[in-house]
């Protein structure tokens, strides 16, 4: 990932605010610092990892030298553009201390607060330009110059404890805050200049925790409600899925069609595939088949592997598959895509569904495998569910949902039979494909389903 060093340095002190790795996101959460203050750094070494709203990235550190100072804390947000860590690369003077965290640019000086730097000097030089104000009216003359002293003017050391209108406190200091589920806009600092601590963030925590001395029946309804709720912020991989899915559905028109069909052949041929020596090193599962299926569909009828281009009133038909699987992982939902998937071999297919599941479970997976997607699969069968009714990934035409595969009474032959049997839902968007395109797709997936190896000699 290239680094823009685009950040001037200030007695040889680099300041490297959160870039746009290409996505054109606004926001990012830290997880994980690498590096910590006085460590050696060197220009291309990972210094953190950050969750973007669609996927884990690692950042590199555009700049060689020393560790100054880390303006986030993991677990935070952070805007892009904004300063998380300065490297100080030895070439400057001796002017160091607070000036070189400054870096210099009024800009990040204003952004400070909003990531909690601790005892700055910066926090006490904004009280004296408000004194002033206070006395504006006559600034000038001599004589009113013990206005300060008086007795409300001591009242000022309470400012430490906001820095426009956010608690001081260290980047640690509000990650234990956080963890402990402590608003630190409620918790009175002892630190010096009002400076929130860690004592104080547990001493807040032990108020909570303290009996109450009232009576159990008196105590309000909404406060035992809260204390045996959880509350999970709506970030990164998620925030992004909800948005998607929500702009899916009320922006495409969807219609959902069943199929219910016999796969006994399917599972005695994924048995048979996991014997021969070029699938040794992959795993065959019935989703190989099945994505084998849509795409040996899709060739047959195109139309579905399309995109709706509202600007330009036009379908645009692909002729390339980028075909997505829909992975369940710990941060959410995510749809990484096979480049080019129609052009791959059963043993590649395979290959490439085993390297796309491997690297989503270990939420690895990177913005170019979730860019690009024309048509996804989703299989709930794995969690025991027979069927549903997909939403759209926004962008493609169509997704379908594989369900689980059961034995059930089945006619087969004329004879009532137990038979493995599944069933598949497609949702398409109604505005480019209609009833009878969807109903084709649909078919001819059943259809190599229920004979996979004279479906592949019949169609090639």
């Amino acid at each position: 990932m290239a680094i823009q060093k685009s950040t001037p340095a200030v007695d040889g002190v680099h300041a490297f605010k959160l870039p746009d790795v290409g996505e054109g996101l606004i926001e990012a959460e830290l997880l994980t610092w690498y590096v910590k203050p006085g460590d050696e750094v060197k220009d291309g070494q990972m210094i953190c990892e950050i969750e973007t709203a669609k996927a884990v990235v690692e950042l590199p550190c555009p700049y060689s030298g020393t560790v100054k100072e880390l303006f986030a804390a993991e677990g935070e947000t952070v805007e892009v553009g904004t300063v998380i860590i300065t490297v100080d690369d030895g070439t400057g003077g001796s002017g160091g201390g607070t000036a070189e965290a400054d870096t210099g640019a009024e800009t990040e000086e204003r952004e400070k607060p909003l990531v909690g730097y601790g005892e700055k000097a910066a926090s006490t030089q904004r009280r004296p330009r408000r004194r002033p104000a206070a006395t504006a009216p006559t600034p000038a003359a001599p004589a009113p110059r013990p206005a300060p002293a008086p007795t409300p003017e001591p009242a000022a050391p309470a400012a430490p404890v906001r820095s426009e209108g956010r608690p001081l406190a260290k980047p640690p200091v509000r990650k234990l805050a956080k963890d402990l589920g402590i608003d630190l806009a409620t918790v009175s600092p002892t630190g010096k200049d009002g400076i929130i601590t860690r004592d104080d963030v547990h001493a807040a925590v032990e108020a909570v925790r303290a009996p109450e001395t009232a009576p159990a029946v008196e105590t309000p309804v909404e406060t035992d409600r809260s204390a045996r709720e959880q509350r999970i912020p709506i970030k990164g991989v998620r925030k992004h899925t909800a948005a998607a899915m929500v702009n899916s559905a009320f922006t495409a028109p969807h219609v959902t069609e069943f199929l219910q069909v016999d796969v006994t052949r399917t599972m005695k041929a994924v048995a048979r595939l996991r014997e021969r020596p070029d699938f040794a090193d992959v795993k065959v599962s019935p989703l190989l088949l099945v994505a084998k299926a849509l795409l040996m569909a899709i060739r047959r009828h195109p139309g579905i592997n399309a995109s709706w281009d509202e600007e330009n009133q036009e379908i645009v038909v692909k002729n390339y598959v980028n075909l997505g699987i829909a992975a369940a992982t710990e941060r959410g939902l995510v749809v990484p895509n096979i480049k080019d998937a129609e052009s791959k071999t059963l043993p590649e297919l395979a290959a490439s569904l085993k390297r796309l599941t491997e690297t989503a479970r270990a939420g690895k997976t990177g913005p170019a495998d979730m860019s690009g997607g024309t048509i996804t699969i989703t299989n709930v069968g794995v969690f025991g569910v027979d069927a549903g009714t997909p939403i759209i990934n926004p962008g493609e035409a169509a997704i379908l949902a594989f369900g689980q595969i059961r034995d059930m009474p089945w006619v087969h032959k004329g004879e009532l039979k137990i038979r493995k049997v599944t069933t598949l839902s497609l949702s398409f968007d109604h505005r480019l494909v209609d009833g009878e395109l969807g109903s084709k797709v649909l078919r001819d997936i059943g259809t190599a389903l229920e004979d996979p190896e004279l479906t592949a000699l019949a169609w090639g």
